[in-house]
């Protein structure tokens, strides 16, 4: 059984009624917005998903009900979006490329946060083979959203530093536009080390306004609790020897087993 079909099994995503990624993306596309993050045992998040069913689709794309997501994040030398994010400055961001596996897609993303607090993500599509690669296109659309969003950095200061693997699943509340994620099989890697989340659990990641909305009322009803946790600031922590620690580091070492990697990893899937 594959990561992903192990997923859909496991958390029951089957017995959810499908939608279209034109219909997610038209109800919940939420370019700009509040992100809560939950590390959910793996039998709570398959309540929480049957319990979500009523108000919320899964999103579908041909039969499949997850995607495998790819994440290369980028920073400067001295790590300056890292650093940001451990800090709690309220101007930091993070720029990524991400393949959609499956599917053969690729994204370079940005993100920010705004005076507020709130997320805002920037998106240009480009071709599969620039994943893992910042150049030309690519570059001066991360040096155009950077500069605008009051940011001291360019693509040319940026170098890979980390890589995030998990699977997806993503369910889209239709009505309110709002959206909930569930990665699973997450890992994340650099250099010859790499760090997995424990099996038995799922990241769970809620998507929507100021205000909570109904799949963060129902997850404190089965008492769980939002986090602070970036992957990519976890993947730092575990796997950089002698980088600060902190409150995100010490709750990864209880989720998240590091190891050296002998083995290949995940492979890519091409597209259809």
């Amino acid at each position: 059984m594959t990561q992903a079909s192990a997923l859909t099994a496991a958390l029951g995503l089957s017995a959810l009624r499908g939608a279209a990624l034109a219909e997610v993306d038209a109800a919940a596309a939420l370019q700009h917005r509040t992100d809560r993050k939950y590390l959910v045992p793996l039998d709570r998040a398959r309540d929480a998903v049957r319990l979500l069913a009523d108000r919320h689709h899964v999103l579908d794309l041909a039969g499949r009900r997850t995607t495998s997501y790819l994440s290369t994040y980028f920073d400067t030398e001295r790590l300056t979006a890292w650093r940001a994010h451990v800090q709690g400055r309220r101007r930091r961001w993070k720029v990524r490329t991400r393949l959609y596996a499956e599917d053969g897609l690729c994204r370079v993303e940005v993100k920010t946060k705004d005076g507020r607090g709130a997320t805002v993500k920037h998106a240009l599509r480009v071709p599969a083979a620039a994943y893992g690669e910042l150049g030309g296109e690519a570059a001066a659309f991360v040096d155009e959203v950077l500069e605008r969003s009051g940011i001291p950095v360019t693509a040319a200061d940026l170098s890979p530093s980390a890589e995030i693997r998990y699977v997806r699943a993503a369910l889209a509340d239709l009505d309110h536009g709002t959206r909930v994620t569930l990665d699973g099989a997450l890992s994340c890697h650099h250099g010859d080390r790499s760090a997995a989340l424990d099996p038995g659990q799922v990241l769970v990641e809620t998507k929507g306004g100021a205000r909570p909305a109904f799949a963060d009322r129902l997850l404190l009803r089965l008492a769980v609790r939002p986090v602070s946790l970036s992957k990519y600031v976890v993947g730092r922590s575990l796997l950089t020897p002698g980088l600060p620690d902190n409150d995100v580091r010490r709750l990864a070492r209880t989720h998240f087993t590091v190891r050296t990697r002998t083995e290949p990893l995940f492979e890519r899937t091409p597209a259809a």
